[in-house]
């Protein structure tokens, strides 16, 4: 048995908790010659609190997605990590990543960062992160500090 991960799907959405993350992965994906999966889920609901709904915000949503992703690529890249791929959905990310997405690049772990949601929000809503832990038929890393240990 083989204590090692070849498929890492990374979540993120560019908050801090979540380029820690990702600096994380790069070392676990360099440790174990993974395939590193860089995902960012474009959260429908939000659209749904503008009633007019407007194409250019979903473009702009889209953008930003790309550009952070492609971004993230090349850092990776930069440090020697071959294989990255980029993946842009829309959706719901509590349910799309631990999933769906984790069934289409066949992960075995899967890293996100701890969300900075308050206790009261947590409670309403829930995090990302415990919905993904909660779901996740693979391994998960939540990254909590920018520490690379």
């Amino acid at each position: 048995m083989t204590l090692s991960y070849n498929h890492i799907l990374v979540a993120v959405d560019g908050s801090k908790e979540a380029e820690w993350a990702f600096k994380k992965s790069i070392g676990v994906a360099q440790r174990n010659d993974a395939t590193l999966n860089l995902v960012n889920i474009i959260d429908t609901r939000s659209f749904a609190a503008i009633e007019a709904y407007d194409n250019s915000i979903a473009n702009r949503a889209h953008k930003f997605a790309v550009d952070l992703l492609e971004n993230y690529k090349k850092e990776a890249q930069a440090a020697g990590v071959t294989k990255v791929n980029v993946i842009v959905e829309y959706g719901s990310p509590k349910t799309m990543i631990p999933k769906a997405l984790a069934t289409k690049v066949e992960a075995d772990l899967i890293i996100c960062g701890a969300t900075g949601l308050s206790t009261v929000e947590r409670f309403l809503i829930g995090s990302v992160s415990g919905h993904i832990v909660r779901g996740a038929n693979c391994d998960v890393l939540v990254v909590r500090t920018e520490e690379l240990s």
